[in-house]
Formats: C-alpha cells, structure tokens, sequence
C-alpha cells in the first residue's frame, strides 16, 4: 500500500485524529454508503456504537459529536469549527437531524448513540458500528469501522476481516523500512526528501505538491497564530486555562534577552499554542496524528524563526522527510494511542520532526535515520493516559516536551557520521512490541496513570 505525504498530513479538526476525526469520517462514510446503495430514503432511524477506547474516552474526545457531524454530512478537512457547536445544539434541541444534510431523522442521543465503556471490537481498540432501520424496524444496512490512528479509517467485510481499499498506485521508489529507505539514497545518490517528492508524482504534479505542502505549513501556522492569541479556558471539567498567549506577551516582551535557550522557550511556546487549539477543538494538522499535532508544526516554525537561510524550499524538504519517516511507522508498528500509547503518538511525532530538522540542517541520510532513530528510542514505554479524557493533560505539555527532544535529536545525530547501534527499523520493532505488552489501561482508556492518579489527589 503506498502512502502519500497526504495521507499523514491532513486538515482536520480537534482534540483527536483517532477518535474526532475518524469517527467524523467513519459516520460520513456509513451515510454515503446508504446513499450510494439507494437506502438513504427510506431510512428512520440509525443506531450507532462506538466500543474500547472510543468508548471509554470518547465524550472527552469529541467522538459523539464527531458522529453526529459525520452523519449530517461533515467532513474533518471541510468542517468549520466556528459552526460546530451552533450545529450539535439544533441537533440535540430539535431531536432531529439531517443525513448528507438531504434526509431528515429523528436522532434521539442517549438512545441512538452508545458509548460501550467496556466492550471492545475484535481487530482494534478504536471500533465503531453503524446500523440504519426503515419504519418496519427491519435492519436496511450495517457496518462496522475502525479508526486506527490519524485519522485514518478502515472498513470490515462480510467475515469479520478489515477491508483495506490499498493503494496500489505505483512509486519510483518503494520502500516500508527505514533501512530500505537508506539503500534507496545510496542507490540513487538522492536526498530522503528528493525521494518522496518524486514518490508524490505519481500522484500530482511537483508543482501541485509543492504548492499543497505549503499550504499544510499554513495551516500549521495559523493554527499556532491562533493559540497565541486566544485567551481563556479550554473546554471539558478541568478548567485548563490557555498559557499560550500568556507566555508570548512575556517572550516579547524580552526581545532583548541574550539566554542563550530563549529559542527552546519559543519552541515550546509553539507547541503549547498548537495543543491548546487542538484541544479547544479548532482546525490543526494531524502530524501524524491530533495529540501529537504540535510537534512538527513547533519544530519546524523554530526552523523558520532561527536557522539562517530558512525558506519555503526547506519547509517542504522539512515535510517530505517527515513523511517518509512517518510511512516506515506507519507500515511497520501504529501510531494510534489506543493501540500502543502515546510513544505511538508523541513518539512518532518526535521522531519525524528530529529526522526533518536533521535534513533541513543539512544532514546526510544516515544522519537523517539516526536522528529519527533518537526521537524515539527516549519516548519508548510512553502511555497515554488522559485526564478527564480529554486531550490536555499530559498531552499539551507533553507534545512541548518532545518538540526539545527533537530539536536535540537532531543535533546529536548532526554531530555523528549517522553510524549508531540502534537503528530506526529496530526500535519501530520495539515500539511495537512494547506497545503490544503495554496493559489496556494505559491506552488511552483514562483508567490508568495520570487519568486516575490526579483524580485521587
């Protein structure tokens, strides 16, 4: 299956790729499905259960209201935050909604909208069902998703198997591991980023890729616009108060400091103001995913704001690695919390935007793998544990945490010939495998760590 850079860099909305952003994609995909198999008029009534970590955390992750969204028609990469809540209240007042936004229902919430805390499907933690009624009662379709990480949905077939539409359009230069990507830069004498990008041509052309990432980086970039100037407190029971814009009124306002690690306060500055937005439920880029969204956009706004030389040119070499790195992921481990905790997440994350900053740094390849290799060997074990449910403690601060981390990655690796013990194909395997050995509470269920020990406190 190839993956494009697009796959893991889409527009979307917060706090959660997972569990707001599939489960928006799998409800629009259950109402096309009705239409497209000429059910959708005689429809009265749809049923939807939402099972293991969709369940367990999914009113602190939007999932409910995602659904409904999702079934009137919304899409994440169009969906306007500004509406969404004017949206969900007609919804829930009126007891009524509209599929596609063409045929009406009633929609009864606590009755047709279930979050099993428990029970959890078969082939993945994040599972939803959908079933649609006519008047009779009798079942007029039924279908079962998965929401496996950024975003990213799967279907399930008449046996119970996971239907994966692949994407068998064919690339230059296929690779799925970190040590095939290396023997393709030696083979053909190419940079990571001149790889992928001719991997995107067979998609769109050089162009239209070019001009499509950097419209990516300005989303990113006002998303981070966006938390620095909003003041206030995040939604859910918390009562989380912004810091971003607090923190960007003091770091301008001592232009003039000489510390030395002013910049690593700025980065984290980014990262905060991007989480807190994604947490507010505003517009973010899954990178690679919603909880680890402020990672790469913080990373590479520090690249921006303090490398000399810094132009659109590297921001999509800076994209491009990121991807590629994110494919060997992806291909070969998760990056679903619910799957194998946050080092899914944050980790990924961490060591995409280390192996980015290596290469607009000007890396070699083997550098480039090494620093990707570092940004996650020190995120290994990482659980995802939530407060409350929601995506705001640890995440915020964490998504700032590893923004540093990668910033060092990158620098370490830089001052090494990319030669190292451990590589990035062998710690992908033991974040796998840490993550399958890692107890269910700890994946993102809000039943462990964190999630219960601030509560007791």
């Amino acid at each position: 299956m190839a993956l494009s850079v697009f796959d893991l860099f889409s527009i979307g909305i917060g706090p959660s790729s997972s569990h707001t952003v599939g489960p928006m994609r799998a409800a629009v995909t259950f109402a096309q499905t009705l239409k497209d198999e000429g059910a959708l008029p005689s429809v009265e009534r749809v049923y939807a259960q939402l099972f293991g970590s969709l369940g367990a955390t999914g009113h602190g992750h939007g999932s409910n209201t995602a659904v409904l969204l999702g079934l009137t028609g919304e899409r994440p990469e169009e969906c306007d935050p500004r509406t969404v809540a004017g949206q969900l209240e007609a919804i829930r007042a009126d007891g009524r909604l509209r599929l596609l936004g063409e045929h009406e229902i009633a929609f009864d919430e606590d009755r047709d909208l279930v979050l099993h805390r428990r029970a959890t499907l078969p082939l993945h933690p994040n599972g939803m069902t959908f079933t649609a009624y006519d008047a009779a009662g009798e079942v007029l379709s039924e279908h079962t998703y998965y929401s496996v990480g950024g975003g990213f949905v799967v279907g399930e077939d008449a046996s119970g198997s996971t239907r994966i539409v692949a994407d068998t359009t064919p690339v230059p230069h296929h690779f799925t591991t970190g040590d095939g990507l290396l023997e393709l830069c030696a083979e053909t004498g190419k940079s990571i980023s001149a790889l992928m990008l001719e991997n995107e041509t067979a998609w769109r052309p050089e162009e239209q890729v070019r001009e499509e990432l950097l419209h990516i980086w300005s989303v990113m970039k006002e998303c981070i616009d966006n938390g620095l100037k909003t003041e206030g407190v995040l939604p859910g029971g918390l009562k989380v108060k912004r810091r971003a814009p607090g923190l960007y009124r003091r770091l301008r306002a001592e232009s003039a400091s000489d510390d030395p690690l002013r910049g690593m306060d700025w980065l984290t500055l980014y990262a905060l103001a991007v989480n807190e937005e994604n947490a507010a439920g505003g517009r973010v880029v899954t990178a690679p995913t919603n909880g680890a969204a402020g990672i790469i956009p913080a990373v590479l706004r520090y690249y921006i704001d303090f490398v000399p030389g810094a132009d659109d040119d590297g921001i999509v070499c800076f994209l491009l690695t990121a991807a590629a790195i994110g494919v060997v992921y992806k291909e070969n481990a998760s990056i679903s919390g619910a799957e194998v905790g946050c080092q899914g997440e944050v980790g990924s994350a961490c060591s995409m935007a280390a192996g980015a900053m290596a290469a607009v740094l000007g890396g070699s390849p083997a550098q480039v793998e090494n620093a990707a290799e570092i940004g996650m060997e020190h995120n290994l074990g990482l659980t995802c544990d939530p407060v409350g449910g929601l995506v705001q403690i640890p995440c915020i601060e964490r998504n700032a945490v590893a923004s540093v981390k990668a910033i060092t990655a990158a620098r370490t690796a830089l001052r090494g010939d990319g030669s190292h013990v451990v590589s990035l194909d062998k710690v992908v395997k033991t974040m796998r495998d840490t993550g399958r050995d890692m107890k269910v509470k700890y994946k993102e269920t809000a039943r462990g760590g964190l999630a219960v020990n601030v509560i007791e406190c």
